[in-house]
This record gives structure tokens, C-alpha cells and sequence, in this order.
């Protein structure tokens, strides 16, 4: 285990990095509108080096032992650290990979990051394999707490193209995870019938990440470059929001439950009518409370209604509340991510007033009937990492990673 730390300084950047813009517009098959256009101001400072101070996605996670978790990529290296202060301090980071230019490094497509009651540690995070954007998704783990890391290997044996795996620790410390696979879209073109999308694949582990078992398919039609949101219901199954393709090219968010015999049900969450071929890279969010209830949010642009909604759902998605708007309908608003806890809801969101980015918090303390007024919990006028919700025992925390202030946990709630 590593003992000296140090303090990872973000202060003294100044300048924006041009390269990260470009391969980050390379992903986006077409422009994503013009509000999209506005999300992507501050954008990522110009900087060489692999450490997290050029960073552009930071992803957290709390230990049993009550030590964060944090993973990155910046330099075309994917690195982990880890703090025993809460985010104040981190010990001397390990690269676990490096792919240069060729490594997924978006929001969306952030490294997950996982540890069980024991301290093994996996991850997971993908990088291209082409010029055409395929991807592999490779993953490493850890036995002895973080200080050495297994080298990294595909998930998918000879798979055509996976990218934006999500990866959720089972109480049991069984792991499942989740990524869209584009293997029926390769087969399908490749006999002479184009498929647009991809799929939502998923696998389980019952060793740690040491093997797993063979995939599945859980929707043979999905957006190709949104990132999934998991939670685990009740039951300990783990319940998925993604953006699916409905008939007629129309991708609106749908939900399942994934049990031991498989995927359930696709519930289509609300009909938002966003007809696009175009790649939004923006993932939706979900959460289950004690009560059962699913709670989800997410971005759209379709012709129904635009911008950031919430909806929640008490009889397993079979149906779904109406959608509440985040933020005024006027406002830039984007990524939002939620947390539930007991009963109690926490929605995050971003918005940007044409030189500030804010990050914007409402709560529910009743399992989302009602709600408080919005909070502004953080702001920058540089760039910024999408902000995420983790807990730990009773108490909530936004992470939240900027150019201009560093990596930041910031405690914002907690349930007596």
C-alpha cells in the first residue's frame, strides 16, 4: 500500500487543450445541435502530461475501509490514486494502461472503478482499435488494495466493437457489467443491410473479475455512444437506463431489470420523439430507493420535450411518472446524475449561463413526491467533468472534477 501522498495541484493550468477537443469531436458522428454546441464551452485545457491535473474524467470510489477510489485518463494513460482524506490529498499515482491517442477518454466513456469488502480492486475502460472507431474494452484488477494492478486484457474474446462499459459491485462482491456491443450491427452490415446503433450487452463475474460469464444481450437496439446508468433494486438485480432506438429511428430512454434468467422487459421511460442518427454522448442516470421506486434522469432533444427530465417509476418501470423538467426551460442545462438512499433523492445537473458552469442540486426526502428548491452547489467559468453522486454510510457527496479548482468531493447530504 502506498504511504506518501501528495497534493494534486490543478491551480497553476492556463492553458485549454485543443488535442482532447478534437478527438472528442472525432466520436461525435455529427453535430449534436446547437445547445450541445453551448455545453461545450471550457474546453479541455492543453496538457501533455498523464496525471490529474490533466485529467478531463475523474471517476470515484468509496472503499469499505472508507479511502476513496479515483481513476482517470489524461495523456493516453488510464491512472488510479487513491485518498485517505476524502479527496483532499492522493497517494502517488499507478497507470494501469497506456494507448496514447488511441484511448476512449470522453465524459461518457470514463474508466470504471470497483473494490469489494476485501480490497480487490477492478477496472474497466476501453480504447480504439481503428481508424473507425471500433473499440475493445479491457480490464485490470487489483489483490493487494491498489498497489500493483494485473495487466490489462479484453473483456470480449475477438468482439467487433465495445465501448462505454458501466460496472456495478454486488453486496456479495459479484460484479456485473454493462456496455453497448456492436456485434449485430457489424453482422448485419457486413450482409448487406445497414443497422444503425449498437446493442446493450451484458456479463456477470462470481470471482472478482478474475473470468466472466458469457454475454448477453439485453436490447439489439441502442444509441452507439451513450453511456449506461446501473443501479441494484431491492432484489440485488441490477436495473439499467439507456437510450435506446425505438421503430422509426427514434431514440428515447428505456429501462430493464436484469435477473438471474435474464433481461426483462425494455420500458420505454417517456415518449420524448427525439428522431436523430446523431450520436448526443449523453448518458442517462438512474437510481433505486429502499421502497422499490426507480428513479431516472436524463438529456433530450426530441420533438415532445428538450432538455434535462426526471421521471420515477413504483411498479418496476412497468410505467413511469411524467417527466419533470430540471432547471428553467430557458436554461442550458446537461448531465444530470442521481443517488437514492433510503428514501431520499438526490438529482444533479448542470447548467451554463454563457460564461459560468454551475452544478444545481434539488432533494426529496419522501422517495421523490416532493422536492426542494434548487441549490447551486459549485461553479466554474473553466472546464468541467460531468458531476457524479457517491455515498458512504449515511452521507452523500458530489465529485466533481474542474481545469480551474481540481478534483473536489463535497459532502451535500445525509439521512438521520
Amino acid at each position: 500500500m502506498l504511504n506518501k501522498y501528495h497534493r494534486l495541484n490543478l491551480k497553476t493550468l492556463l492553458l485549454g487543450a485543443l488535442g482532447l477537443l478534437a478527438l472528442n469531436s472525432a466520436f461525435a458522428q455529427m453535430d449534436h445541435s446547437a445547445h450541445m454546441s453551448k455545453m461545450s464551452m471550457g474546453k479541455p485545457p492543453a496538457c501533455e502530461g498523464s496525471g490529474l491535473d490533466c485529467a478531463n474524467a475523474a471517476t470515484p470510489f468509496l472503499k469499505a475501509d472508507g479511502k476513496l477510489l479515483l481513476a482517470w485518463t489524461s495523456g493516453g494513460k488510464v491512472s488510479v490514486a487513491q485518498s485517505v482524506d476524502m479527496g483532499k490529498t492522493f497517494s502517488l499515482p499507478t497507470v494501469v494502461a497506456e494507448h496514447g491517442k488511441s484511448l476512449d477518454a470522453g465524459g461518457d466513456a470514463r474508466p470504471q472503478i470497483v473494490s469489494d469488502a476485501k480490497g480487490n480492486i477492478f477496472l474497466a475502460y476501453a480504447f480504439f482499435k481503428d481508424s473507425k472507431w471500433n473499440a475493445q474494452i479491457n480490464t485490470a484488477r487489483s489483490t493487494d488494495s491498489g498497489t500493483t494492478f494485473s495487466a490489462p486484457e479484453s473483456l470480449v474474446v475477438n468482439g467487433s466493437s465495445e465501448r462505454f462499459p458501466s460496472v456495478l459491485m454486488r453486496p456479495d462482491g459479484n460484479i456485473f457489467i454493462t456496455w453497448i456491443d456492436k456485434r449485430l450491427v457489424a453482422a448485419s452490415n457486413k450482409g448487406g443491410q445497414k443497422k444503425l446503433g449498437g446493442s446493450i450487452s451484458y456479463s456477470n463475474s462470481l470471482d472478482s473479475g478474475r473470468t466472466f460469464q458469457t454475454e448477453r444481450i439485453a436490447n439489439e437496439d441502442s444509441c452507439e455512444c451513450c453511456r449506461i446508468g446501473v443501479s441494484l433494486n431491492q432484489k440485488n438485480q441490477p436495473v439499467i437506463i439507456y437510450r435506446a432506438i425505438f421503430p422509426g429511428g427514434v431514440r428515447d430512454h428505456a429501462s430493464q431489470i436484469i435477473s438471474s434468467n435474464g433481461p426483462d422487459k425494455i420500458r420505454r421511460i417517456a415518449n420524448d420523439g427525439w428522431k436523430t442518427d446523431a450520436c448526443p454522448h449523453h448518458g442517462p442516470a438512474i437510481g433505486v430507493s429502499s421502497q422499490g421506486t426507480i428513479h431516472t434522469a436524463w438529456f433530450t432533444q426530441g420533438a415532445n420535450r428538450a432538455g434535462v427530465f426526471y421521471a420515477n417509476s413504483h411498479n418496476e418501470g412497468a410505467s413511469y411518472s411524467e417527466p419533470m423538467r430540471l432547471g428553467k426551460a430557458d436554461a442550458s442545462t446537461s448531465r444530470p446524475y442521481l443517488l437514492a438512499l433510503g428514501k431520499n433523492v438526490w438529482l444533479v445537473w448542470k447548467e451554463f449561463d454563457g460564461h459560468d458552469t454551475v452544478v444545481v442540486m434539488k432533494q426529496s426526502g419522501d422517495d421523490g413526491k416532493t422536492w426542494s428548491k434548487e441549490t447551486m452547489l459549485s461553479k466554474t467559468a473553466d472546464y468541467s467533468d460531468h458531476p457524479l453522486l457517491i455515498s458512504q454510510g449515511n452521507q452523500v457527496f458530489l465529485s466533481w472534477l474542474t481545469r480551474a479548482d481540481g478534483y473536489q468531493l463535497t459532502k451535500i447530504g445525509q439521512i438521520e
